[in-house]
């Protein structure tokens, strides 16, 4: 019965990024998706870019710190529950990446700067637009880090963390704010999807 609902929840959670792909193309909201980036850029500082470089640089090293800390505490501290949480921790980050892959090759949307010559991307990375990496994985490692450990201690640095990831995407010109919230919802639902990977 859970892969049953596994299986139709991936399909409905698919269908909605993959819906939201399509209608951020329109033109009503790819111009505020446009405008939301030009005004970003119009104010930033050397001092707020390399703050938020750095956090989009460092998104991976916490992605996959996160699990391993927990692998690494379980053993030493011989925690059978935490090493259980490692492993949902993990295994969210990894469905999460192979979605958020199939998606962009799915939808395919270019990146901001190369759609609209009046958006000035700090860097310009490879790979489409939608929906963005950086922000699913974050959330995913923030939600499934929180659904193993519901105190407020984790919760809130956890999703900090991702919301400021998310918001580098954007101040960096490199994704729209709809790539950012659907990889907000896809990382989301994956780590929710998964739950019943946690130890009792």
């Amino acid at each position: 019965m859970m892969r049953i609902y596994y299986k139709y929840f991936f399909a409905l959670q698919f269908s909605l990024v993959f819906l939201f792909g399509q209608v951020s193309a329109q033109s009503g909201l790819q111009r505020l998706d446009d405008q939301v980036l030009i005004d970003l850029a119009e104010s930033r500082t050397p001092a707020k870019t390399g703050f938020f470089m750095f956090l989009s640089k460092h998104n991976d090293v916490v992605n996959v710190g996160v699990p391993l800390g927990l692998l690494a505490g379980g053993i030493i501290a011989d925690d059978k529950k935490m090493r259980q949480n490692a492993l949902y921790v993990a295994s969210s980050s990894a469905v999460n990446a192979l979605v958020t892959m199939l998606i962009k090759k799915v939808v395919k949307r270019p990146r901001p700067f190369l759609a609209n010559v009046k958006i000035q991307a700090v860097y310009q990375p490879t790979h489409y637009s939608f929906p963005s990496g950086h922000t699913s994985t974050s959330f995913t490692t923030a939600t499934a880090l929180s659904q193993a450990y519901p105190k407020w201690y984790v919760v809130v640095p956890s999703y900090l963390w991702a919301g400021s990831v998310s918001f580098s995407r954007l101040y960096l010109g490199v994704h729209y704010p709809t790539d950012v919230a659907a990889g907000a919802l896809l990382g989301t639902g994956t780590a929710f999807s998964l739950r019943s990977m946690r130890p009792d």
